[in-house]
């Protein structure tokens, strides 16, 4: 996953492979979590940016 757009595409073909019974909701769950975990290192990232009154650069947030 290079970027957010990703990380959405990829959370919306979990949500689906688990509601057709293609993945169990236990593996549904860690990748979930993992994706949670990239979320809040760029709200992070984010809040650092904005206490030092800055404009982040993110690439992570970029279309590509």
């Amino acid at each position: 996953m290079n970027n957010i757009q990703d990380v959405r595409t990829e959370l919306s073909n979990v949500f689906e492979d688990l509601k057709n019974g293609k993945i169990k909701p236990s593996e549904a769950s860690e990748l979930n979590n993992t994706a949670g975990k990239i979320i809040n290192s760029l709200k992070v990232e984010i809040e650092y940016y904005s206490l030092r009154k800055e404009t982040p650069e993110i690439d992570y947030f970029k279309k590509k």
